[in-house]
């Protein structure tokens, strides 16, 4: 049994039922995040691990406990949310402390830690302001040192970055990890965002309509999405139609070529398949066999810095394609006819499931 086990989860609320049989077993120290669109569930399924909501269905077991059906202050559960819910009235490190304040620790023995937890978020000389005199970035920094002064068994994040600019996003999600990483304390974090689920969990679960699309590594996650809703939420994608030749081969005819994938369909002879490719997939330029050539117009460019997208037309068909910024090398022009050229075997095929 993992340290952390949701089994058969279900959630409703009157007739709409959001979660429908969830299981998810999360090793201890590991971190995963639950990614989706808004109402697929996955606050629902966050709030329950956290005793907010009580499951219509399931159990809940953390450290070989049954907390299904305990109190949240029961559960040694630390929570930060998206909109910090520090206390104004109260200093940073009276927030800080205040769990522990509640648990009846000794004021000494709670300085202490309060000092310790400070000094682990990087405001060491912030106990003394209130929280209108903080940044957003710090703020939510505070919320982490208030979650996790109790030491408690898991840390759950709910959507913790969603109010913060950009550049302090990507700042506060690594040193969220590194503190994660840092204690081991076993973390579920939930977003929309899929860039910080694939920068920082060690397994992603992408839910969908209540259920778990797929569970697994973020490696996998994107270049083998098990649905097309995991293939088309997880990144950009690239869809092609073709026709499937010889199933055992993965032979198919696509925009007039026969192209080998490599790897065995599950289709029969004759039918039409879907097969997704990634922008950094295709490539600009020529290429030998047994790369695939491809004749497209260029339609946009957008440079983003270290890449740039290039959006072209190819049978009918608009594809995007990644490709490194080189400062001797200019992207193609709008209008301009190229050739690009990928690897069949990067090619998957999408089965029937929206």
């Amino acid at each position: 049994m993992a340290y952390l086990d949701l089994s058969h989860l279900e959630k409703s609320f009157g007739t709409n039922r959001v979660v429908k049989d969830f299981t998810l077993g999360i090793e201890q120290g590991e971190f995963v995040s639950l990614l989706g669109p808004s109402g697929c569930g996955k606050t629902t399924v966050l709030r329950m691990v956290a005793g907010f909501e009580q499951p219509s269905g399931g159990q809940i077991i953390i450290g070989g406990e049954d907390v299904t059906r305990l109190r949240p202050n029961q559960r040694k559960i630390g929570m930060v949310f998206q909109a910090y819910a520090l206390f104004p009235n109260l200093t940073v490190a009276e927030n800080v402390g205040f769990g522990l304040k509640v648990a009846g620790m000794a004021a000494g023995e709670r300085n202490e830690r309060v000092t310790e937890m400070l000094a682990l978020i990087g405001l060491p000389e912030k106990g003394g302001h209130y929280p209108f005199q903080l940044s957003g970035g710090q703020q939510q920094r505070v919320a982490l040192a208030r979650a996790l002064a109790p030491r408690p068994k898991v840390l759950l994040l709910d959507e913790p970055l969603s109010a913060l600019d950009a550049k302090v996003r990507v700042s506060l999600r690594n040193q969220i990890r590194q503190i994660q990483r840092d204690l081991g304390i076993t973390t579920i974090f939930v977003t929309h965002d899929q860039e910080e689920a694939m920068s920082i969990s060690d397994r992603i679960v992408v839910m969908n309509g209540g259920i778990a699309e797929q569970v697994g590594e973020p490696f996998t996650i994107y270049n083998q999405p098990a649905t097309r809703f995991v293939a088309n939420f997880v990144g950009t994608l690239n869809t092609f139609e073709a026709v499937v030749d010889e199933p055992t081969t993965g032979t198919v005819t696509l925009d007039g070529q026969t192209v080998s994938l490599g790897k065995k369909i599950e289709r029969l002879r004759g039918d039409k398949v879907t097969l997704a490719l990634r922008p950094e997939a295709l490539h600009l330029g020529q290429a030998p066999a047994p790369a695939m050539q491809l004749q497209a117009t260029v339609r946009e460019v957008h440079f983003m810095g270290s890449i740039i997208r290039v959006k072209a037309e190819v049978a009918d068909t608009m594809v995007s394609l990644d490709t490194f910024n080189r400062p001797d090398t200019p992207p193609p022009q709008v209008g301009a006819a190229i050739q690009v050229h990928l690897n069949p075997g990067d090619f998957i095929a999408l089965d029937g499931t929206a």
